[in-house]
């Protein structure tokens, strides 16, 4: 029997990246508190939060494979949110001018039945040019990126902002490395390319 696959997340930018294996998946909210611990460092805070995601969502179920992700954006050891307003979002962008902004994407698969996981953090990282203030606000205004960690959308117009990406997976930045995902999946006995073929009718 083929165990399903629940995306622990509500995110529609994960929902859509895992969309494009074109496997068949069913998202789940996970309730979990999101606060750091004292002194956690960013990348354990995003492999803590991912597997507590899977693990809370697991509960729903009698059997399956959960994935749960997490996704902090960092600049000179600060981490950045979701600005959430205009003048906020000014100051992110001038923070992050002429510096690299790492984003670091925890991910964690588990199976159901066992409880076992297999967990990681992904490094993603993003080179800024050195920006003008007109440009922060000729950019902020074309995509009002307030809800979007860091300021900008990478998938969009936020491109003009960056000197160049470093990383894997492109996906990764937009908060689900599928390369690593799929490693994990694969681990499970789960042949993504025949799921998707038996799941579109290709058999």
């Amino acid at each position: 029997m083929t165990r399903p696959i629940i995306l622990g997340s509500t995110s529609p930018f994960r929902k859509a990246i895992l969309e494009k294996l074109a496997i068949p998946f069913v998202c789940c909210a996970p309730d979990v508190d999101e606060s750091a611990r004292n002194n956690e460092q960013p990348k354990d805070l995003v492999e803590r939060l991912a597997i507590e995601k899977a693990q809370a969502v697991a509960k729903n179920y009698q059997h399956g494979l959960v994935i749960g992700s997490d996704q902090l954006a960092v600049v000179d050891g600060m981490v950045l949110g979701k600005p959430h307003s205009h003048e906020k979002a000014v100051t992110q962008l001038k923070n992050s001018s002429g510096k690299v902004v790492t984003f670091y994407t925890g991910l964690c698969l588990l199976d159901v039945e066992s409880g076992a996981y297999q967990s990681l953090v992904e490094p993603f990282e993003v080179h800024f040019r050195t920006l003008t203030d007109a440009e922060i606000e000729h950019y902020l205004k074309l995509e009002t990126p307030y809800k979007c960690a860091g300021s900008f959308k990478s998938e969009a117009a936020g491109i003009s902002l960056f000197k160049k990406l470093v990383g894997d997976d492109p996906n990764t930045l937009m908060g689900m490395p599928l390369i690593r995902l799929i490693e994990l999946l694969r681990n499970q006995g789960v042949d993504v390319l025949a799921l998707a073929n038996e799941h579109n009718g290709n058999r």
